[in-house]
């Protein structure tokens, strides 16, 4: 598993296993499945409500070798109420600590520096290694890095049909790695002609070339999967290379489709 390093130093693995949706012995069972055919990154978040699920997964595995991901719920970022919800994490997932703590989503009636003042305390305290955040517009991100607290992540939305470019570039200048998530654009990506041309082209398949052009431009993926053969799949991106003209041609495909918009969000 190919891995980038972060502006803090803590090494985070390119591919990992989302849960979004994965709830119960589906999702112990997916983790365990990943883990063993090569995953070590699991995203999960309060709000997928499947903390004990994977910890039933995690619990008897080498945390050395996991990298633990999960996030704030946007009701819980005042300073008291992020401590105790990371102390439920730990609990709930059956770990001692979590390696990357991201608030989920921008809450403008919090300030942003109350809660990365708190996900400061918790690193501190060795509850969590990272502190990132998700969802964050690049206004967003001027205002959280005026605290000076370290950001290394920012998870958002990003395939070829939402190609935040300057998102991208603005984190690439400030050290934030940038993970995406529907990085399949919820399997609409799989159709299109352009990319079904290129896995033809390159004997892989369409899931494949999105994640490589994601890749190739040092984005994090997690892609959703619950089954061995997607799994496997979603794995099968290192090893080979899109040319300058494919890269050109996915980027090409950008709609500005964002498929993740609730009510509350700040875009």
């Amino acid at each position: 598993m190919e891995e980038i390093t972060l502006k803090s130093g803590i090494r985070m693995p390119v591919i990992g296993l989302g849960t979004w949706k994965l709830t119960g012995s589906r999702c112990t069972d997916a983790v365990n499945k990943a883990v063993r055919m090569g995953y070590s990154h699991i995203d999960t978040a309060d709000a997928y409500g499947n903390h004990e699920d994977i910890g039933k997964a995690i619990s008897s595995m080498d945390r050395r070798k996991l990298f633990i991901t999960s996030k704030l719920w946007r009701d819980s970022l005042r300073h008291d109420d992020a401590i105790a919800s990371c102390d439920r994490f730990l609990k709930e997932l059956k770990t001692s600590h979590i390696d990357m703590l991201l608030i989920h989503w921008p809450n403008k009636d919090v300030p942003i520096e109350e809660t990365l003042s708190a996900m400061r305390v918790l690193q501190e305290a060795g509850k969590i290694r990272g502190i990132g955040v998700s969802n964050f517009t690049v206004r967003h991100l001027k205002e959280a890095l005026e605290t000076g607290i370290q950001i290394s992540v920012n998870q958002v939305e990003f395939h070829p049909y939402l190609n935040q470019e300057s998102l991208l570039a603005f984190c690439k200048e400030n050290g934030i790695a940038v993970t995406a998530y529907s990085p399949l654009a919820r399997g609409r990506i799989l159709g299109d002609d352009i990319v079904k041309g290129l896995a033809e082209k390159h004997g892989k398949t369409p899931a494949q070339v999105s994640l490589r052009w994601l890749v190739q431009k040092g984005i994090i993926c997690i892609p959703k999967a619950s089954s061995e053969e997607h799994m496997m799949e979603n794995l099968r991106v290192f090893g080979w290379e899109l040319d300058r003209n494919d890269m050109k041609a996915l980027d090409s495909l950008d709609r500005g489709e964002r498929l993740i918009n609730p009510g509350f969000s700040e875009f």
